[in-house]
């Protein structure tokens, strides 16, 4: 199966939409000396950007922070900031899956003790009704692209079934198993799709409004478009923070930047915004607060921008030195100091620096070009001296790209670009076309550095989210080892996998890894960014 891409549309909506750019904040936040239990924590939600509470259906981020909170997982994330919080830990399961040597089977064994609000223990089955509630919706449920490749998936979407053939539960013993390898499925589990509900709880195209919780909370209500509301599973006996009572969202706001104002005024404790919202000057949110807490925080995030460098076109194919010389001659700080960019930090390679595993290298500058280095690489390797540019029709993607066309003219290189409408971009340029480069940027739907590299460089994501035909059965078998590990093996290896693609493949120019940022009323405390707020750790003063 093809590597997933679903993500790339979603990151060209908040990636290309114009901010005022400053310096990124470095604060890692901690909890305050004294937490106090109890208390409504209020989140605020623009009236349309929630759009399910059921785990099957949900993707949207208001959501899936509330649904963190009421769902027990088999893998999930600690509740600690980056880079700790984002290093993948057993949950429910009591230790990572057993695979098999094909990679295509996976065995979870459960811990006791993880009991719904409403008393009944989870166990395996509640596990599997989640994922067959996935097949059972099929292409309805953005859960679809993470399970579809399970055996007897289609009998199920198709209605000749009701279970899968690749979903066994027995007591504390989950085993599924893929048609294809794929390594990071222990990964995948740490989202909302993978959620542990009642083994009964019912199928609905439209969803449910309401279900027994498997983690410290549960959803007591969900009024479309008016309210969500949260309570403790008091049968919870996990180790995940729970400090207050309840969570109360409000999805009547009209506005993000009416979010942000009623956070500011303290009618709200958060809620999500786009990026130009939190530095609107005429809320002044910046020069009141900074952005190294303890209210407002820009942490380093986990969208990368850059641009794939198609290998299977003349210009580029069996050309390292030509690549290599376009990453010394970018001007990075041009796209993270500029106006109408996301704020971020500039960067050369394809992990986001809070992932762990993470290591600067410091290969390409990033305070300006190295255009002595550049042109020495790219002597004798213009080949043509010309390229074609594709990106998306919106003046912040155009402009980026004529910065990259000055760039690249300082080493004779002739750039043509060409922009095509966002919906179509990512088909046109995952299914490939007369483009020597293109406009790239990613994020990943649960964080592992499988999703930065694999995803985006292994040969099985041509068609999908390799833009740039990467093909190389050195870095696949490479890339596949890494996937297979787990733990600190696991990082160290992306880590330096990180590098050597970088520096000796360099199949892609990246320039920013744009920042998160996190506004919080001023009785939030206990602040834990992953890099995203932590609902279910907060707590109030």
């Amino acid at each position: 199966m093809k590597q997933r891409a679903r993500r790339l549309s979603v990151v060209a909506l908040v990636a290309l939409v114009g901010l005022l750019a400053f310096g990124l904040g470095s604060r890692a936040p901690g909890s305050p000396a004294a937490v106090r239990s109890g208390g409504t924590f209020r989140v605020a939600s623009a009236a349309g950007d929630l759009d399910y509470m059921d785990p099957a259906l949900s993707y949207e981020v208001t959501a899936w922070g509330l649904l963190d909170a009421a769902c027990a997982k088999l893998m999930t994330y600690p509740d600690k900031s980056a880079p700790a919080g984002l290093r993948i830990i057993p949950e429910v399961a009591a230790r990572p899956p057993a695979i098999s040597d094909d990679a295509k089977t996976f065995t979870f064994t459960l811990r006791t003790g993880f009991r719904f609000s409403d008393g009944t223990p989870v166990r395996a089955s509640a596990f599997a009704h989640e994922i067959n509630r996935i097949l059972m919706l099929g292409p309805g449920s953005q859960g679809w692209q993470f399970v579809e490749d399970i055996v007897g998936a289609d009998a199920v979407r198709d209605g000749k079934a009701t279970r899968a053939k690749g979903v066994t539960a027995t007591g504390n013993r989950l085993v599924v198993r893929l048609t294809a390898p794929d390594p990071d499925f222990a990964a995948r589990t740490t989202m909302p799709f993978f959620c542990a509900v009642p083994p009964n709880l019912p199928v609905d195209p439209e969803g449910l409004n309401a279900f027994p919780g498997s983690g410290p909370y549960y959803v007591s209500q969900y009024v479309p478009g008016q309210r969500v509301v949260l309570l403790r599973n008091r049968y919870y006996r996990g180790s995940r923070p729970h400090h207050v009572d309840s969570f109360v969202a409000d999805l009547t706001v009209p506005s993000t930047r009416a979010i942000l104002q009623q956070v500011d005024d303290g009618q709200a404790d958060w809620g999500n915004a786009i990026p130009p919202d939190y530095y609107d000057p005429a809320l002044g949110l910046v020069g009141k607060y900074g952005t190294k807490g303890p209210r407002l925080f820009a942490e380093p995030g986990l969208t990368m921008r850059g641009y794939a460098l198609n290998v299977a076109r003349p210009l580029f194919r069996n050309n390292l030195a030509l690549r290599r010389a376009l990453n010394y001659a970018v001007d990075r700080s041009a796209f993270v100091n500029t106006p109408d960019t996301p704020i971020g930090t500039a960067s050369g390679q394809y992990l986001p620096t809070a992932l762990p595993g993470f290591r600067d290298a410091h290969l390409y500058p990033v305070d300006g070009p190295d255009l002595k280095k550049a042109r020495a690489l790219a002597r004798g390797h213009t080949r043509s001296g010309k390229a074609v540019l594709w990106t998306i029709d919106v003046p912040q993607a155009v402009g980026a790209g004529q910065i990259l066309k000055r760039n690249f003219a300082a080493i004779g290189l002739d750039v043509t670009i060409k922009a095509f409408p966002g919906k179509a971009y990512y088909d046109l340029a995952g299914a490939g076309g007369a483009f020597d480069i293109a406009f790239s940027p990613w994020t990943a739907d649960y964080v592992d550095p499988y999703q930065y590299v694999n995803v985006l460089l292994e040969s099985r994501s041509i068609g999908g989210a390799n833009f740039g035909r990467f093909n190389s059965p050195k870095y696949d078998a490479l890339m596949r080892r890494a996937a297979r590990l787990t733990g600190d093996a696991r990082y160290r290896a992306y880590g330096d996998l990180d590098v050597q693609l970088a520096r000796d493949a360099a199949p892609r120019v990246e320039v920013a890894n744009d920042a998160a940022t996190t506004f919080v009323s001023k009785r939030v405390g206990c602040v834990v960014l992953r890099p995203f707020l932590d609902l279910t750790a907060a707590c109030l003063k």
